[in-house]
């Protein structure tokens, strides 16, 4: 290619880069504008089991956002065993006050983490298959999620680029980021015992059910199969991380080894370690996050 003409494709890319909107300087949308500016098709089929679907929320701003038009998917927490994607709805909320086009999407529970971690690749593969319908932008995913939520999207994007792993993504997928809310990264064995060892008999019935396959305790080289940290390398997409300080369920010890990687990378990731949190953020503590978040999704 001559050289004028890749100055001029130089410049044509500094000029949208400079007219493209930063989203941490984006205001909210009112609850009137997401109104007119979202079209939401709800429960839709992205497997043969009644728990696989999802809610898809188009924006007709999307287009407008130029290289930030991100498509957000979103997974729920709740041990992999109970809640759906009705009950976390406040982690979309700030997505959908930019703009952005987001996915909500349920995954199989009550069947342990190895069923449940398959879904998310379902569910981008589907969109993929189906996007002349939802014409998102699938360069362009964010995945993210809360406690069980986070840890499926996490596990997805660092296998993403792995040979070994056997589920595989559709070519033309790209996942862009990592927006992880007390997801489990690392020392799996860890939190089954936190939940094994607990009197609530739900919480006990949750540690039960993380690896249905064992009785007992699941032995540590097969947990190693579905911690993110057994897979991590530098091509895996940026990380934004929120941990607490007091969480009682995914213990910060878990992430120590995880922290450390990701920060040998500071301008690339971002974790926001809060002494005093709990598992779940707080609300003003997750408006704290938010606008961290949107500062490091604008670097993308």
């Amino acid at each position: 290619m001559n050289k004028n003409i890749l100055s001029l494709s130089f410049a044509i890319s500094l000029a949208v880069s400079a007219c493209t909107p930063k989203l941490a300087s984006l205001a909210d949308k009112t609850p009137e504008q997401l109104t007119t500016t979202y079209s939401i098709t709800k429960d839709v089929a992205y497997g043969t089991d009644k728990e696989e679907t999802m809610d898809i929320y188009l924006s007709k701003d999307a287009q407008k956002l130029g290289n930030k038009n991100l498509t957000i998917v979103f997974l729920h927490g709740g041990g992999y065993y109970v809640s759906d994607k009705s009950k976390e709805e406040r982690y979309i909320q700030p997505y959908l006050k930019k703009g952005l086009n987001v996915v909500n999407m349920n995954y199989r529970i009550k069947r342990g983490i190895p069923i449940a971690s398959e879904d998310l690749t379902y569910a981008l593969n589907f969109l993929k298959a189906n996007n002349a319908t939802y014409r998102l932008n699938l360069d362009k995913i964010v995945v993210s999620g809360f406690s069980a939520g986070a840890h499926i999207a996490s596990l997805v994007a660092v296998t993403a680029n792995d040979p070994t792993y056997p589920l595989k993504l559709s070519s033309g997928l790209k996942i862009a980021a990592v927006v992880n809310f007390s997801g489990p990264v690392d020392g799996l064995d860890v939190v089954e015992k936190v939940f094994m060892s607990n009197d609530v008999p739900v919480m006990k019935a949750i540690g039960v059910a993380l690896f249905p396959e064992t009785t007992d305790y699941a032995p540590k080289e097969y947990i190693r199969k579905f911690e993110p940290i057994t897979y991590f390398d530098k091509n895996d997409p940026p990380f934004f991380i929120w941990q607490g300080g007091k969480d009682d369920q995914v213990p910060p010890v878990t992430f120590e080894k995880f922290v450390a990687l990701l920060k040998q990378e500071p301008k690339k990731n971002e974790v926001l370690f809060v002494p005093e949190g709990q598992h779940s953020p707080s609300a003003n503590e997750l408006k704290d996050a938010y606008q961290k978040i949107f500062a490091f999704l604008d670097r993308l």
